[in-house]
């Protein structure tokens, strides 16, 4: 694959960019902080801003890896506030990058989610040359089953018992979309 790190991404209403310190409180107050957002997450809900700010802190100095792909999701009509987070983790023996992701619970449902996963998935299969992109959600969370859907992800099954997040071990629902079906 092509890496070329996190650089900013820019859609109709988003820009996604590197984090900086100065997310902080934004990241805390939005989303990291609300047992509802994080309910279905495999890191715990930060008790406080040092928390928060000692998770900031172990990913910035990963930014100069070239395959590190970690963005702040901004709204442009709120001055650029940061109001979630979407990753890629790379597997480069399989050309494959499996994204995640996580949005404050005021901007559940209005299309921001797919909007950002669409302008990561476009990076990945234009830019870095991936073969496949894949995510999963517990079933108990079907909102994030359907950002997959919307961008065009295929569902491949459900796997019993084979993850655990904040609600203990659970299912784990997969999906996934290959190079050659992707559709700008």
């Amino acid at each position: 694959m092509n890496h070329c790190g996190t650089i900013k991404l820019e859609t109709k209403r988003l820009i996604l960019r590197r984090f900086e310190k100065s997310d902080a409180q934004a990241f805390y107050d939005n989303w990291a902080s609300d047992p509802e957002v994080t309910r279905f997450l495999t890191w715990p809900t930060h008790t406080d801003i040092d928390v928060t700010m000692n998770v900031l802190q172990s990913w910035l100095p990963l930014y100069e890896n070239k395959d590190y792909y970690h963005w702040v999701i901004t709204l442009k009509e709120s001055d650029n506030e940061p109001v979630g987070t979407i990753h890629g983790q790379v597997n480069d023996d399989l050309d494959l990058i499996q994204i995640g992701y996580c949005l404050g619970r005021a901007w559940w449902n209005k299309g921001i989610m797919t909007e950002a996963a669409q302008a990561v998935i476009g990076l990945f299969f234009d830019e870095v040359n991936a073969n496949c992109i894949c995510s999963y959600h517990d079933p108990n969370n079907p909102s994030s089953g359907k950002v997959m859907q919307h961008c065009n992800m295929k569902y491949e099954g459900t796997r019993r018992a084979a993850d655990k997040n904040n609600t203990g071990i659970c299912d784990a629902s997969w999906y996934s979309i290959l190079k050659k079906e992707y559709k700008r």
